[in-house]
């Protein structure tokens, strides 16, 4: 997929009104835009997924519920504050696999694997967030059936993951209400680490509200959660398409 960089929309910093809690006080750091986005959720044992996360995140639940979401996109202005982006450095697909947590009163997000085809990016990714990214060979396409991806993970050291998917918006764009499923899945402002002597680190971020779209698609092809362990059930995905959204990153910072 070929998308321009240099278009990031600074003006998204200008609307805060629909934040959970204030902009953090200090620069942040990075600028991302995200294209052709699904989400795609399964509710799922919360025993087990809380088994699974370090210690000090507390497992966060909509009407008694887990989740994990295994969401694909595709990437473009990934660049330091003040430093352009660059075609070959600054765009590539990416693929996480997540779950939804909180430390101190804040909910956020937590990674079980995040999956890039851009390994300067995967070991930048790991040295300054210590985020579980992993290098992947990639494909994103756009087809008449709508966006065709392809993952395959290639960090040896990994649990094999693979990840084949066609999706495509079947509503009309729409911000999640306060309250609702939608909004707990998607509306969140923060994500949540642990260094390697078990301290919790936040990296807040900051975007306008979701431009949710209801969403149709396919995965033949899914092992990416039961390479961090999870059993996903049967059931269809809860499925959600936005097709961009302008992120700005901050460094990371002690939680709780």
């Amino acid at each position: 997929m070929s998308l321009p960089n240099h278009d990031f929309d600074a003006t998204m910093l200008e609307e805060t009104a629909h934040r959970p809690w204030p902009l953090p006080e200090r620069p942040w750091i990075m600028t991302q835009t995200w294209h052709d986005l699904l989400f795609a959720h399964w509710p799922v044992d919360h025993e087990h997924l809380a088994s699974l996360l370090p210690a000090g995140l507390e497992l966060d639940l909509y009407d008694g519920a887990a989740w994990v979401g295994i969401v694909p996109f595709y990437m473009t202005n990934v660049a330091p504050r003040g430093v352009p982006s660059l075609p070959w450095v600054s765009a590539f697909a990416e693929l996480n696999v997540r779950t939804y947590v909180h430390v101190g009163g804040k909910p956020g997000v937590y990674f079980f694997s995040l999956d890039a085809a851009n390994p300067l990016a995967v070991a930048a990714a790991r040295a300054l967030f210590a985020l579980p990214y992993y290098s992947a060979t990639m494909a994103v396409r756009q087809t008449a059936e709508g966006v065709a991806y392809r993952s395959s993970r290639t960090t040896v050291a990994a649990a094999p993951a693979e990840f084949e998917a066609t999706y495509a918006p079947t509503g009309g764009v729409f911000h999640a209400r306060e309250g609702t499923r939608e909004y707990f899945l998607t509306e969140r402002y923060c994500l949540y680490t642990v260094t390697s002597d078990g301290k919790p680190r936040r990296v807040d971020i900051h975007h306008r509200p979701w431009p949710l779209q209801e969403a149709d698609g396919q995965l033949p092809v899914n092992t990416m959660a039961a390479a961090a362990g999870i059993r996903l059930p049967a059931t269809p995905p809860l499925l959600h398409f936005a097709k961009r959204q302008d992120v700005v990153a901050w460094a990371t910072a002690p939680a709780g």
